[in-house]
């Protein structure tokens, strides 16, 4: 590893011998070439490519590989990026103008709105009124307003769900479209919120264990982001900024402490930014005072993304030498999604604080199955306005999440 400066920004380069061209190169089906900015597109000229690929509504079978290949689809920008950092570090800001200047899609900061709006608009908080206590719904306006809550333990596991469930709707984008995707924090760097609740006791060692058996049990059939990027603010910076948004919730949260955003800050850089370095590319800014999107694009462009070396780990995810490995990766993260979901469910019940009794789970679902939309599957719900059940087969074969983002009263 070796450290440059450059204009008060910190990047980290790869000096290993990444860069050898094996003698098979030209067999290599991936995306080599760097990221292009909204510049330098207009100057290059890119080959037609095939139209994007519904992924959300059709499935991509055998058949369908025969004459729809999916590397011609990649570009150089064919990539995810993920943009990290602290609270209110300006992630959201950056990650929206590099989506519009890379041309990729933005997927804001998993959230459980993701999870409580259904298919038909509805949101299941409605419900919280008719539900016990322990099934209510538990966000993070509620874990900032009570972080010490016997649902926080559930809460952060249902936040590495909800991320875990982003993360592979980017890749199946990637796969069945070709666009890049630009992520406000991913799945991979969640960890660093659950131990920042731990070492403040918002939750148990037990809760705790769970949540490394589930991230265990589900990370392995990712693929790791091309790219990093971490804006660093310092502790009292961020806590200027908290004050400077104006959000009551955070301003008078009793959870983001000093102390909250020290062990925060620790484990991104001690722990996620050391590990994720191995395998993507890392860049590392002073984000105190935020810089021009511009400056961050021309230190993308600067990237070298090949990687031929197969001892090299940077980039090892994305190398696959036959056009039928990235048909199966495609078909993995577009039609079995609910396959993937599945890793979820770990076999756990020595937890007191993520066991829910039995009357009390009996009234949710009774509850929650006669709300708006729920009765039925998705596209059955006559009094939500579907049509033309009788001719209807099949269900929809995956569920992606939509694009809601966080908001704060």
């Amino acid at each position: 590893m070796a450290a440059v400066f450059r204009l008060g920004i910190f990047r980290i380069v790869n000096n290993n011998a990444a860069n050898k061209l094996l003698s098979n190169t030209s067999d290599l089906k991936v995306p080599i070439r760097g990221i292009a900015g909204k510049a330098l597109r207009c100057v290059e000229s890119s080959p037609p490519k095939p139209a994007p690929w519904p992924y959300k509504t059709k499935r991509y079978t055998l058949l369908n590989y025969v004459y729809d290949k999916t590397t011609p689809r990649f570009d150089q920008n064919s990539k995810i990026i993920v943009v990290e950092g602290p609270i209110a570090a300006g992630k959201t800001k950056l990650a929206k103008e590099l989506a519009e200047d890379l041309d990729m899609l933005y997927m804001p900061e998993a959230n459980l709105d993701m999870m409580y709006v259904n298919d038909y608009g509805f949101n299941l908080k409605e419900l919280d009124p008719q539900l016990p206590e322990s099934c209510r719904s538990f966000d993070i306006k509620d874990f900032l307003n009570n972080p010490r809550h016997r649902l926080t333990a559930t809460f952060q596991l249902k936040q590495y769900v909800v991320k875990y469930s982003q993360y592979i709707d980017a890749l199946a984008h990637v796969f069945s479209t070709g666009q890049g995707v630009i992520l406000d924090r991913c799945v991979y760097s969640d960890f660093v919120f659950m131990e920042a609740m731990f070492r403040q006791g918002f939750l148990s060692k037990g809760a705790r264990s769970v949540y490394y058996d589930l991230r265990k049990n589900t990370l392995n059939e990712l693929l790791r982001p091309h790219l990093v990027i971490y804006l660093h603010v310092p502790i009292d910076k961020v806590q200027e900024k908290i004050k400077q948004r104006n959000n009551s919730v955070e301003v008078k949260s009793s959870a983001l402490t000093p102390a909250y955003l020290k062990v925060m800050e620790d484990k991104y850089k001690q722990n996620y930014l050391k590990d994720i370095s191995v395998h993507s590319e890392l860049l590392v800014y002073d984000w105190s005072d935020a810089a021009e999107v511009e400056v961050v694009v021309e230190d993308i462009e600067r990237i070298d993304f090949t990687r031929y070396d197969k001892q090299d780990l940077k980039m090892k995810d994305w190398v696959y030498y036959l056009e039928e490995e990235w048909a199966v990766l495609r078909h993995t993260y577009a039609d079995k999604k609910d396959n993937l979901m599945m890793n979820i469910n770990i076999p756990r019940f020595d937890v007191p604080e993520l066991i829910t009794e039995a009357e009390d789970a009996r009234i949710a679902r009774e509850v929650i199955r006669n709300a708006p939309g729920m009765e039925y599957q998705y596209g059955y719900n006559p009094n939500m306005g579907d049509s033309g059940l009788l001719f209807k087969v099949g269900m929809r074969h995956r569920h992606t999440l939509p694009l809601i983002e966080r908001k704060f009263p």
